[in-house]
């Protein structure tokens, strides 16, 4: 069950599958005054001020209680490139030099945080436990469609299972991302989606509404995508909110034609 939690004014969700410290950031709470920025954005890049996107990460830092100055959040490719980080990397994309781009994280250190950037992409972080109900490891991904297509969640499972960790001791969260009611897709989308997924997530996951116009779902994707590879249901959290229709609570790619803010999505060991 996801959870919607104000912390000092910064509000942020929460998932109760999880036992690691996480969060995935909200709109609310930051210093950003531009329209399309306007409170918490957390990504260079959209129009503000880089002093002004690390004020925001240190808000939303402090309301995670972790160091702004660790967050390792480099640039998105799309990809589904998953990156094992250490501490060598803290504060790549924020306070040092990017050294390389990917769409994906794990680490096994303590205390160093991961974050992927999403505005109606699907942010999905896991953990993986040892036998003694443990966190060893910790993952965070940024799937759109391509990400979705190319399995990079099966790709973050695949990396805590080579540290020992057992299927059914992996816990995930996805979380808000443009759900089927707003993300409006193409023909191409769904011959892509046949192509690199198979006829059967085409036909359970891209809806033709009675005007003949698709659209598609990707947390049901990822969902999916988790369980046929062994992930226990029961372990998977999916949050019910749509970033594009949540005007209050998300920035989003879709309902801003590109002029956006961008969230955080954050897990700590």
């Amino acid at each position: 069950m996801f959870e919607l939690i104000n912390k000092n004014g910064v509000f942020l969700l929460k998932s109760t599958v999880l036992k690691s410290n996480h969060a995935f950031s909200t709109r609310i709470g930051g210093v950003s005054e531009l329209d399309h920025t306007k409170g918490l954005n957390l990504a260079f890049g959209r129009g503000d001020d880089e002093k002004i996107v690390l004020q925001n990460l240190e808000l939303f830092s402090l309301a995670l209680g972790i160091d702004p100055t660790d967050v390792i959040s480099v640039p998105q490719i799309h990809s589904n490139i998953v990156k094992d980080v250490t501490r060598e990397d803290a504060g790549r994309g924020y306070y040092y030099p990017n050294g390389f781009s990917c769409d994906g994280y794990i680490t096994v250190e303590k205390d160093l945080p991961i974050g992927v950037k999403t505005a109606d992409c699907v942010p999905i972080l896991l953990e993986g436990r040892n036998e003694s109900d443990e966190v060893v490891a910790v993952s965070a991904v940024h799937a759109g469609w391509r990400g979705t297509a190319d399995r990079i969640a099966e790709n973050s499972v695949g990396a805590i299972l080579k540290l020992g960790v057992s299927l059914e001791n992996i816990y995930v969260a996805i979380g808000p991302c443009i759900d089927e009611c707003c993300y409006e897709v193409g023909n191409d989308f769904a011959e892509q989606i046949e192509i690199k997924l198979g006829q059967s997530y085409k036909n359970k996951y891209i809806i033709k509404k009675e005007n003949g116009s698709l659209y598609a779902n990707l947390k049901g994707m990822n969902f999916e995508i988790l369980t046929s590879i062994g992930v226990p249901s029961v372990n998977i959290d999916v949050c019910s909110y749509c970033t594009c229709c949540n005007e209050d609570l998300f920035y989003s790619h879709r309902r801003q034609k590109g002029i956006r803010g961008a969230h955080l999505n954050i897990i700590v060991k």
